[in-house]
Formats: C-alpha cells, sequence, structure tokens
C-alpha cells in the first residue's frame, strides 16, 4: 500500500508527530512519502494544488493521509485517491471560516480522525466514518532518567524548584500570565521556557523538573503531557483537552483551576512529596504507544481502501 502524507511544511520540518506517526506506520509494509504544504492561510494552501495533482501523478498513492482541516481541504480537490484526515485541534477550536472549512473536509474526506474526544463534540460530525484516535508517543524516545543526573547534564541545582512551562512564552494560547503568576507565589521558584529544544533535550528536562505545567486557553490532545507520562513527571494543568481523562488518578498529577492560588497550592504539594509518577504505564496501557497507533492507522487505511475499490467498479 502507498500512502502519501499532506501536511504543512515550516521552517524545513514536519510536526515531530506528523513525521513520527508515518515513520511508525512506515513499519508496517507501507509505503509512505510526502508532500509538503508551503504557505499559510487559504489561499496560499490552494497555490499547492498543481504541486500536489503532479505528485500524485508521479506517486499513484492508494490513500492521502492529511494533517489538519486545510491540508485535507487541499488533498479533497481531487476525487481519485481517498483522503484520510486528522483533525488536531486548531482547525476546529480556532471557530468561524476555519471550522466551516474544515467541515466541508470531513464531509468530502473518506475517513476522519479526531485526536481527542473533544475535537469531535465541538465539530459536530454527524457520520460514522470517523474515529477518536490520539497521535501516540515515542516511548524510546521519551524515558525515566535519575532526576539528580539529568540536573548534572543541566547545570541545574539540585535542591532548586523547577517548573517546566508547556510551550514558548510568547504563544498567546499557552497562558503564560497566569503560570507566571502562579510561580511567583511559590519561594524559589523558576519557570523554565520550552522552546527551542530538540527531542533529547526535552526528554532530559522532564526527568530533571519537579513538574510540567500547562496553562493553556485552548489544547486538543498535547503530546507533551503524554511524553511526561513517559518520563513519570509530575503534571499540573488546568482542564483542557482531554488532559483530564490522560491523568486522572495518576499520584502527582493534578487538574488546577484557572487561579494563580490553586496552581501555587498543588505546585506547593509536589514539592513535598517529592516522587516521580507512574504515568508511564498508563500511556502503554492505554495502547498509546507508536506502534500501538500505527496498527489502529493500518486498520484505517485498510477499510478505506476496500471501500474505495468496491465503491469504484460498481456499475
Amino acid at each position: 500500500m502507498k500512502v502519501l502524507i499532506v501536511a504543512s511544511y515550516n521552517y524545513g520540518k514536519y510536526s515531530p508527530f506528523v513525521s513520527e506517526q508515518a515513520e511508525s506506520v512506515q513499519g508496517l509494509n507501507i509505503q509512505i512519502d510526502y508532500f509538503p504544504v508551503k504557505g499559510k492561510g487559504v489561499f496560499g494552501y490552494l497555490k499547492n494544488r498543481k504541486g500536489l495533482l503532479k505528485k500524485i501523478e508521479e506517486y499513484h498513492p492508494d490513500i492521502i493521509h492529511a494533517h489538519y482541516g486545510l491540508s485535507g481541504l487541499l488533498a479533497n480537490l481531487q476525487r481519485e485517491v481517498p483522503v484520510v484526515t486528522t483533525f488536531h485541534g486548531s482547525d476546529i477550536h480556532s471557530g468561524g471560516i476555519w471550522l466551516l472549512l474544515s467541515k466541508i473536509c470531513m464531509y468530502l474526506s473518506a475517513f476522519n480522525i479526531f485526536v481527542s474526544r473533544r475535537i469531535y463534540e465541538t465539530a459536530k460530525y454527524k457520520k460514522s466514518n470517523y474515529a477518536i484516535l490520539p497521535c501516540g508517543t515515542d516511548t524510546h524516545t521519551f524515558f525515566e532518567l535519575p532526576k539528580d543526573e539529568a540536573r548534572n547534564d543541566l547545570g541545574w541545582e539540585q535542591s532548586g524548584k523547577y517548573v517546566l512551562f508547556a510551550g514558548a512564552f510568547e504563544n498567546k494560547v499557552k497562558n503564560y500570565a497566569l503560570a507566571q503568576k502562579a510561580v511567583t507565589l511559590v519561594n524559589g521558584c523558576q519557570l523554565i521556557e520550552l522552546k527551542g529544544y530538540d527531542r533529547v533535550q526535552v526528554n532530559l528536562l522532564m526527568n530533571a523538573c519537579d513538574c510540567l505545567l500547562m496553562t493553556s486557553d485552548k489544547e486538543a490532545s498535547p503530546m507533551v503531557i503524554k511524553e511526561a507520562m513517559l518520563c513519570g513527571c509530575p503534571i499540573i494543568s488546568v482542564d483542557v483537552g482531554d488532559v483530564k481523562d490522560m491523568i486522572s488518578g495518576i499520584v502527582g498529577c493534578f487538574i488546577a483551576r484557572r487561579e494563580p492560588e490553586d496552581i501555587a497550592d498543588k505546585l506547593l504539594h509536589i514539592f513535598e512529596l517529592r516522587e516521580r509518577t507512574d504515568g508511564r504505564n498508563r500511556i502503554i496501557q492505554s495502547g498509546l504507544d507508536l506502534s500501538d497507533i500505527a496498527r489502529r492507522i493500518q486498520t484505517i487505511y485498510e477499510d478505506v481502501c476496500r471501500i474505495h475499490a468496491k465503491n469504484k467498479y460498481v456499475v
């Protein structure tokens, strides 16, 4: 089976969760190639149509797997190759014209994947050709390390209080202001920006910090939460996306109100406990390893191909 991945290509690379998923599926005797979508906005995406048609003619894919609604809409401008579209959140949560275009894409696609139930419910999609399927996490890249060793590697003080912020400070959706207010209520606490690191460095940060803090206004199924769980990193998060479902019942992981005082209280509790969590087992038991998700995607591809072939030859 030949699959063409259609996804935005920014700063010379695809999003890690796109490339990691594609590589994991490729290990199941599925041939993968990519079409990079370059440009922004509706018209920026539409400019890629000619190049995509040329790529389809050259590669002859059995399926196109598009990531995000606009990529899916672009892929569906042709009707010869069935399209599977994965919706990651910003394409749905943005509302307005973006949600409208994403809904058009849903009804054109042969199959739709929503990375969280909340996204699916927001989209209010009524047909049956969909699955709720989070992106898988890489258990080989993210793993537990001794906290003291990780801190030594980073040059951190062993007795310091370090909180890893789940994103870049300037990203307004991440709500840095709320995190900063909470941290200032805890003496000696340092907030570390998660920006500009490669995957190996992120693994080190998650093992060295006391906890991961997420204060986002909007999320879908944030990968950073699952990656932190694989590292046994304590987590404090507001109720956003599927985080509550992911960390529910795990000792050392908390859902906080969107109030600095409540977040600060939970930070103090984590500093008191000074223990790692059992999040890694939750990820594995929930079938959220990359290889588990890859097998489920393989089944989706096979079903779409079978239905497409059946419809194609109906007289």
